[in-house]
């Protein structure tokens, strides 16, 4: 039985008269991942929901305004699952038409997504001081969704008639938000019948150097002998001819050196990350056969594809702008960085050997940037985070962990498998972040992707069966009991 058109508007008008009104972006891409980049959503109507501030205080009863979405089209009355869609590190703006439409079309199910706390819309406050972000971290978010999960099932339940009855639960995320939901799963197992964890970075990392590493062996000899010495000739030259080198890259706003620096980096990741290796090595490789100026070449990378096709902003990269408090749409940046300095570093520095990206972008340079855009005291407890979640010795259950043979970030990830919390990494010349749920290549500007496009469409194939049938399984299971939990 499908919910009719009729009764959706009215399930819609109902859940917006429980939630009442609000008045009301993107990270470092190369970093993690943006979702808000896609225009094709399978909604893009706000919803609301009164979210509690501080879940650790008995005495803070403050609340704020926290938006979400739901897609009602393939959802099975009254018993089919509900997917709870994760948001990540960025503006929220609606739920992306990736592979996620396709399960919640083969499962009969609802689709639910809640934007991430302070990002977007769903701000508590009108400032980003350090002090107003105390309440940013991955503990807090976590226990938003358990009580939007709650609030949900209720609200649910009361519309269709229903007594004390659960719906399976699934929660789906990429990235961080791919980490958010191996954690929900680990923390809150009463609440979801199981989690699809897509290139989830689990493990947070002090000195993250595999994964330069990894761009290395991503790129292949040629390529990554081409980076090298551009990096090398970039070090050369920025000491006495630094304001035309960075005019060069369109990048003189980074007085920064190693802003600069890492911005170069990040350009060559995004190839990789994102399953375009070609975009970049190509052009490369080619200038370098030539005996061309690999500098002006990667330059020409870097404007046409990195800030042009791709679309990042250079301010991204700029210091003066993280220290920005004001809440706008370029807030998402100070945002992650304050998650990056507190809870998880993923400080991405060069190896001490054969590295790809300049040896300036150090240890050093992260914790300078911490100290300098949010003050003294400002530091990555890694050790506690891992302590905390278990990192890639997660205890969890009924979790599938998925990841792109030439992302980097996969360094981050579970990749061994076990029986309850199964692994697979999709192995192929583009198979970049998020490629299970995406497709590839990973271009922002069809961001659910095409598995066509892929090098090995089968790896990909293969991998979505096996997410099918593990899905299959635990939502079964679940049904059986009549509960969640499992």
């Amino acid at each position: 039985m499908r919910l009719s058109e009729a009764v959706s508007s009215v399930w819609f008008l109902f859940l917006v008269a429980l939630s009442g009104f609000a008045h009301g972006f993107v990270t470092r891409r190369a970093l993690l991942d943006r979702l808000s980049g896609n225009s094709n959503y399978l909604t893009t109507k706000e919803l609301w929901f009164d979210q509690t501030l501080d879940h650790y205080s008995p005495y803070d009863h403050r609340q704020f305004k926290q938006r979400y979405y739901e897609f009602l089209d393939y959802f099975q009355v009254p018993d089919g699952p509900i997917f709870l869609k994760l948001c990540g590190e960025s503006s929220c703006n609606g739920i992306a038409n990736d592979y996620i439409s396709i399960l919640a079309k083969k499962f009969g199910a609802a689709v639910v997504s809640l934007e991430h706390r302070y990002y977007g819309k769903s701000t508590p406050f009108k400032t980003h001081t350090t002090e107003n972000l105390r309440y940013l971290s991955s503990k807090q978010s976590l226990f938003d969704l358990a009580i939007f999960r709650q609030w949900y099932q209720e609200s649910l339940n009361l519309k269709l008639n229903k007594t004390d009855a659960e719906n399976p639960w699934f929660v789906f995320g990429i990235s961080y938000s791919g980490a958010l939901s191996a954690w929900f799963r680990l923390k809150f197992p009463h609440l979801t019948c199981g989690s699809l964890a897509s290139s989830a970075v689990v493990l947070a990392v002090y000195n993250f150097t595999e994964f330069d590493k990894q761009i290395g062996e991503s790129a292949g000899p040629e390529c990554k002998a081409a980076l090298q010495e551009t990096t090398q000739l970039v070090d050369q030259r920025l000491p006495s001819n630094g304001k035309e080198l960075k005019t060069l890259f369109g990048a003189a706003e980074l007085e920064i050196d190693g802003d600069f620096l890492y911005f170069l980096a990040d350009a060559a990741v995004i190839a990789f990350q994102y399953g375009n290796p070609d975009k970049l090595c190509t052009p490369l490789v080619e200038a370098k056969k030539a005996g061309e100026d690999l500098v002006a070449a990667y330059a020409k990378y870097v404007k046409e594809y990195y800030v042009g096709s791709f679309g990042v902003s250079v301010e991204t990269y700029n210091q003066k702008h993280l220290k920005n408090t004001a809440v706008t749409e370029g807030s998402s940046d100070r945002l992650w960085w304050f998650q990056v300095c507190t809870e998880v570093a993923y400080f991405q520095v060069a190896p001490s050997n054969d590295s790809i990206r300049s040896p300036k972008v150090d240890t050093k340079y992260h914790l300078d940037l911490c100290k300098n855009v949010f003050g003294e005291g400002i530091y990555p407890e890694v050790d506690v985070t891992n302590i905390y979640y278990g990192g890639t010795k997660i205890a969890g259950s009924k979790i599938i962990f998925t990841n792109g043979s030439q992302d980097p970030w996969r360094h981050a990830s579970k990749q061994t498998s076990s029986p309850d919390m199964p692994s697979y990494i999709i192995t192929c010349h583009n198979c970049g972040h998020g490629t299970d749920m995406r497709g590839c290549p990973q271009s922002p500007l069809s961001i659910e992707g095409n598995a066509q496009n892929c090098s090995s469409p089968d790896a990909v194939h293969k991998v979505r069966q096996q997410i099918i049938e593990n899905m299959d399984l635990w939502l079964s299971q679940c049904k059986g009991t009549g509960r969640t939990y499992m």
